[in-house]
């Protein structure tokens, strides 16, 4: 622990470069270099600078290779172990003294101490009128907060330094701290993003799109809250099982409660209901156009948000992610950034040498299978209209269009009638690519087929065997129409290749929909909180999740399915899955409901890569050492902290598990 702090203070005025800029506060120059720690404060002009300067310090969150979240979970699964090493958290790899990406403890609390610098000297700054300091007190209380929510998502309980700069050349006694519980550290973080959303703007203009605001706050405290009601972390059965003998060696005191406490939803509920009751936010849309698929009939016909009539479910989902609605005006994203990482990410899915992609990207089955069908019913329960079918292929014989989609007439059946979300998010066999902006039309409109001998199949990789698709499922999540790669010396024939600027969703509205539902509905009870009586109201539970299923095209919940708090809980947990999908959700969301061990038992499978013809889709195990060495142990919830600041600060204690 001294290690780390005495490493902060060093390290102050000392722009991190190795780390990725997430430019989400439009880090221009290199100002700390330019500057003397002194010459900071002698106007506003290199207050403010040195202060976007530090959100440089936070990783780009759409460069998902060396994560926790997809690959660190059963969401996605890669064999290019090199390129991904939340593959090496999956296979119980990284130790306390191996943490290779993961180890952001350090990284986090230099914007720690770099914030409370600026703090205890911000009236150094003379010039700074009161409406421009509590602006810019507002940013830095929230880099603060977003720093301690990243080491909270990673390693739990926090060391909690508040307003502190500790000094250098101090005894080891001084820079000696103990963790907080899990309960203190989410009420210190929460508490920090409200204050932060009482000073920053309430909305951010285009030009300053990527920069947070009060309802930036809100939502990672909404995030956090959710997390402190569900029960890994709140008494029961799962906090129990997986953290009753943890205590702090101090005091002998929980890290996580062992006593339950409903009121936690009724927080989480709260939170979400304030974000609701600004009235900025809304699920993007975009109206219906003569090429819109039309609606099953037991999806209702009323506007928006009260059914799907006039809208156009498929480009309102699929355009938010691939780059073709503008970003900087989406009334979703609570908080978003340009992401280079997630263009680069994007490049993955695209199979490996015949187009340009690496072919690295799979989805698996488990995924496939949780889309329902065009009419709300699952693939297990589907219906005569739209039925779901596993022998052969569809056949049609003519190609079916829709909302600029086309779905070949030649695909499995088990690729139709499937729900819009679907084709907006998977690349299956035979799924089409358009790739419009290359001047080459022979690699325009191509089928990719996941096949033994397919144009993306394990022939088709030649010299490099890893660099192939696994399951027969890529994510075409957030692949625009026109992306296609190729540049100069990466390939002839992909004339003009280029892609969509994309931007990362950190928080979206229709995560906040059915965080309130979830909430929601596991109240018993009714709760007072602030403003708000919260209950298991079911009429607040129809309409805010119908939203989220209307803007899909798909029926809104019945009345059986809402008088079951169990049935709800499923449908909100499904729900999250498809939704959500590739955006760092499933990974917290498996262990906070206390499934973990569940879900990543469950075998990674997907169709058989060794087969061609019919025998391609049938559905197996992954045939890899990567996936047979898939770990699942409660430790691997949490990050270790590096062995060397445990050792450091007698008072700290390590993550369950990690002894070593």
């Amino acid at each position: 622990m001294r290690n780390i702090f005495k490493h902060t203070i060093v390290c102050a005025c000392v722009v991190l470069m190795t780390l990725s800029s997430c430019n989400y506060l439009d880090v221009a120059d290199n100002f700390e270099e330019a500057f003397k720690y002194d010459s900071i404060f002698v106007n506003k002009t290199n207050l403010e600078r040195y202060v976007w300067n530090i959100a440089s310090l936070f990783p780009d969150e759409g460069y998902k290779f060396d994560k926790l979240g997809s690959y660190a979970c059963d969401e996605a699964f890669s064999i290019m172990v090199s390129d991904y090493t939340s593959l090496d958290f999956v296979q119980g790899n990284i130790t306390p003294t191996n943490l290779r990406s993961f180890n952001i403890w350090n990284s986090m609390y230099i914007i720690v101490r770099k914030v409370n610098t600026i703090l205890k000297n911000i009236d150094k700054a003379k010039d700074l009128n009161g409406q421009e300091k509590d602006e810019l007190m507002g940013y830095l209380y929230f880099m603060r907060a977003y720093a301690y929510y990243r080491l909270m998502m990673y390693y739990g309980p926090i060391v909690i330094l508040g307003d502190d700069v500790l000094e250098t050349n101090e005894t080891e006694d001084y820079y000696d701290r103990p963790r907080a519980t899990f309960d203190e550290s989410v009420d210190y973080v929460c508490g920090e993003l409200e204050r932060s959303a009482g000073l920053m703007p309430v909305e951010v203009t285009p030009s300053y799109f990527g920069r947070p605001s009060a309802g930036s706050a809100l939502g990672l405290s909404a995030r956090l809250r959710l997390i402190q009601a569900s029960p890994l972390w709140n008494g029961g059965s799962a906090a129990r099982r997986t953290y009753g003998t943890w205590k702090r060696s101090i005091d002998n005191v929980n890290y996580v409660s062992q006593t339950y406490d409903e009121r936690k939803w009724a927080q989480a509920a709260a939170v979400c209901k304030r974000i609701i009751d600004m009235n900025i936010y809304a699920l993007h849309t975009v109206k219906k156009m003569t090429d819109t698929a039309p609606l099953p009939d037991n999806v209702p016909q009323h506007n928006f948000p009260l059914g799907a009539g006039d809208i156009d479910p498929f480009r309102s989902y699929a355009d938010m992610f691939t780059g073709e609605s503008p970003f900087a005006r989406n009334p979703e994203y609570l908080w978003a950034q340009r992401s280079s990482g997630l263009e680069n990410y994007s490049r993955h899915a695209f199979p490996y040498e015949t187009y340009n992609g690496y072919g690295t990207v799979a989805i698996p089955q488990k995924v496939i299978d949780a889309y329902l069908m065009a009419d709300g019913r699952t693939i297990e329960n589907s219906s005569e209209s739209y039925p779901y079918s596993t022998d052969g292929i569809w056949n049609n014989g003519t190609d079916l269009d829709f909302s600029g989609y086309k779905l070949k007439g030649n695909v499995h059946k088990m690729y139709v009638n499937r729900e819009l979300r679907f084709y907006a998010s998977i690349g299956f066999s035979g799924a089409l690519w358009p790739m419009l902006s290359t001047s080459n039309l022979s690699k325009r409109n191509v089928q990719f087929w996941y096949n033994l001998n397919g144009n993306a199949g394990k022939n088709s990789t030649r010299n490099l065997p890893y660099n192939v698709n696994t399951t027969g499922y890529s994510l075409k999540k957030f692949v625009h129409p026109e992306d296609s790669w190729g540049a100069p010396g990466q390939g002839t024939g992909y004339e003009n290749s280029r892609r969509l600027e994309k931007a990362y969703p950190i928080i979206r509205y229709a995560e906040i929909l059915l965080a309130y539902v979830e909430a929601l509905n596991n109240l018993t009870s009714t709760h007072t909180v602030g403003d708000y009586q919260l209950s298991r109201n079911i009429e607040e539970m129809r309409y805010y999740f119908n939203m989220v299923r209307f803007r899909a095209g798909l029926p809104g919940l019945t009345d059986a399915e809402l008088a079951s708090q169990e049935t709800m809980q499923g449908l909100i947990e499904r729900e999250r899955m498809v939704e959500l999908l590739h955006e760092n959700a499933r990974f917290w969301d498996v262990r906070r409901w206390g499934k973990y061990e569940i879900t990543e038992r469950e075998p990674i499978q997907g169709m058989d890569m060794d087969a061609d013809g019919l025998a391609f889709y049938n559905i197996v195990p992954v045939n890899q050492t990567v996936a047979r060495n898939r770990v699942v142990d409660k430790k691997l919830i949490l990050v270790p902290i590096e062995l060397n600041e445990v050792r450091k600060s007698p008072s700290m204690d390590q993550n369950p598990g990690y002894q070593y």
